[in-house]
């Protein structure tokens, strides 16, 4: 009996972007030679991906860069594949990066061990005391639009609620734990932290995996990945920088070769998870 078609996928990535310190289209061109072992795969550009989605039946976002390099046309995209209902890997519902910063504030406010932030003049006073202050915008990434100031303070602009402000933090050490639909994989991390990608192989530690699996879970996706980025202060405990939930970079080249392995084999099975 010859076998049915292959499911589709649309693989979105900017193998050009250049970020600091890793080659994303590396990560991508290996993985979407690993898909191809289950899927049919076409790639393309994030400003093209609205366009192209239709007849596929599934999108997995992966390495495409910043969305404010490209916010209309991510927006089109989003809107485009709700109108279809193609199914979208990770899932548009994230509530971590996906949508913003603004869980940054929500989670501070809720108690979780985040770095603390505000996003309101009348907030400051939340903050701890610090040296320096970081302000970012809500729809940043990759630092872009990061400046650090001596005193918490909001500038004008601020007023709509775009800007968060943080303390900055001393730590010792910045960890990522790397889980696919709420499964931990591994975790790596920054030794130096002037040197944040690169990355070398951590063992968690229980109290580690548990802080690290309450994020995941507290967020809504049950497919994709997720990135739990934190930092270990002098003090030793650990607190949320950032939870990747949109198109996390997985720097599937620092791991060894049983742990990427196992990772794309998880990989393969939740999109296909996704497609039942």
């Amino acid at each position: 009996m010859p076998a049915g078609p292959r499911p589709s996928v649309l693989f979105v990535t900017d193998l050009a972007y250049e970020a600091r310190g890793r080659r994303y289209c590396d990560e991508d061109i290996y993985l979407t030679s690993r898909l191809r072992e289950e899927f049919d795969v076409a790639l393309c550009h994030p400003r093209d991906a609205a366009a192209l989605l239709e007849g596929f039946d599934a999108v997995v976002v992966r390495n495409s860069g910043p969305v404010l390099h490209y916010q209309e046309a991510y927006d089109a995209f989003c809107a485009r594949a709700r109108e279809l209902g193609v199914r979208v890997y990770n899932p548009l519902h994230g509530r971590g990066d996906m949508a913003g910063k603004q869980y940054l504030v929500d989670l501070s406010r809720g108690g979780y061990p985040v770095i603390p932030t505000v996003d309101r003049a009348a907030d400051l006073g939340l903050l701890p005391a610090a040296a320096e202050y970081a302000v970012k915008p809500k729809l940043g990434a990759d630092s872009v639009g990061l400046r650090f100031i001596r005193e918490a303070a909001l500038p004008a602009e601020s007023e709509d609620g775009t800007l968060l402000v943080q303390p900055r933090i001393d730590f010792r050490y910045e960890v990522s734990f790397y889980f696919i639909d709420r499964d931990f994989q591994y975790a790596l991390y920054a030794p130096h932290p002037e040197q944040r990608w690169v990355l070398e192989p951590y063992e968690p530690s229980a109290a580690d995996l548990e802080f690290a699996r309450s994020f995941v879970e507290w967020n809504s996706l049950d497919h994709g990945i997720q990135r739990v980025d934190a930092c270990r202060t002098a003090a030793g405990e650990l607190l949320l920088v950032e939870l990747e939930d949109l198109n996390p970079y997985l720097s599937l080249d620092r791991v060894a070769e049983p742990v990427r392995e196992a990772f794309v084999t998880r990989m393969k099975a939740s999109v296909r998870d996704l497609l039942a």
